[in-house]
């Protein structure tokens, strides 16, 4: 198992409620990255730490199968000063498990959660704290891109 413990640090960014069911959180999850972009959220965010951008899944009602909340936003220095209309989290310290998307996206992404919703063990390992994923510099790289997903599981 690819094991990491990830250090406190806060994100700023725009949000919305999901579910996997009925593939609702495919369109929903489309609309916020295409909000994202076309209003160049990420310059709207003080205190940012650097140009990485975070996807952040969190305040599960149950599990992966059950109602959860997506943020799309950037690392920050701190959660004063959060513009109207984004929301800031605080991941807190916690185990995770790594997992790295490679290839053409957002379809790597895709094939990453879609491995990590049948993986049976591993589910019932999952915290349901926040997940997240990192788009770094090399998310840019087309068929070569790669994007970092991490996965709170139980201490």
């Amino acid at each position: 198992m690819n094991r990491h413990i990830i250090h406190k640090f806060y994100v700023i960014g725009i949000s919305t409620r999901t579910t996997n069911e009925n593939g609702q959180s495919a369109v929903d999850i489309e609309a916020l990255w295409t909000k994202f972009w076309n209003e160049d959220i990420q310059k709207q965010i003080p205190n940012k730490v650097n140009d990485n951008i975070y996807a952040v899944y969190t305040d599960y009602e149950t599990d992966f199968t059950g109602p959860y909340t997506t943020i799309i936003g950037l690392s920050v220095s701190s959660l004063e000063n959060i513009p109207e209309g984004f929301v800031g989290i605080t991941i807190e310290d916690a185990a995770y498990q790594k997992f790295v998307s490679k290839g053409k996206m957002p379809e790597a992404v895709v094939n990453t959660w879609m491995g990590i919703w049948q993986n049976k063990t591993l589910n019932q390992n999952r915290a349901y704290k926040a997940d997240f994923t990192i788009h770094g510099k090399k998310y840019y790289d087309g068929d070569q891109a790669e994007v970092e997903t991490f996965i709170s599981v139980k201490e």
